[in-house]
């Protein structure tokens, strides 16, 4: 049975074991765990505010993970979204119970539009984020609170509250 639970320190090593190979041996992204310094810190960058970090777990293993980051004004970044290969697709529905989780999360602590940054080797990642009703935005349209990594190249965004209107921005870029 898979669980989505919060992030606890006991999962620490098991989180890193899932995401970095993903990120350097499947995708050939070449970022190391000290370029991400919240992967070492998640109580203290992640469960802050109005922010979690999730994992899905199957037999104490850790399968998958998502992130919110708290950005202010209602705002949050979805982040460190990762499931291991063998527990991928639809017939699992692990990436879509995480995402369910972190819409539910939103919806009752005041998140109205969350945005994220991923790569273009992430096609997969990028048509999943599309069905789930994600726009594409220009970088030079995301809020000043957005962290953008290095390896970003392709934005989105999702209004949580009230389903899209493509005629009336579903956000407000705050810069400050």
């Amino acid at each position: 049975m898979i669980e989505i639970v919060p992030f606890h320190e006991k999962y620490q090593a098991a989180l890193t074991e899932l995401i970095l190979p993903i990120q350097q041996a499947e995708f050939g992204i070449p970022i190391t765990l000290e370029a991400q310094p919240d992967l070492l810190d998640i109580t203290g960058f992640y469960q802050r505010g109005s922010g979690q970090f999730w994992l899905a777990v199957a037999d104490d293993a850790v399968i998958g993970s998502i992130a919110l980051l708290d950005m202010g004004h209602g705002q949050a970044a979805l982040r460190k979204m990762f499931v291991a290969k063998p527990f991928r697709g639809a017939q699992h529905g692990v990436a879509q119970q995480l995402l369910d989780t972190l819409y539910e999360w939103s919806r009752t602590h005041g998140i109205h539009t969350v945005f994220l940054g991923t790569t273009t080797q992430f096609l997969a990642a990028q048509r999943f984020y599309e069905k789930q009703g994600f726009q594409v935005i220009d970088r030079d349209d995301l809020p000043a609170t957005f962290p953008i990594m290095s390896v970003d190249s392709r934005f989105y965004y999702r209004s949580i509250v009230a389903p899209q209107n493509k005629s009336t921005p579903a956000f407000s870029a705050c810069r400050e």
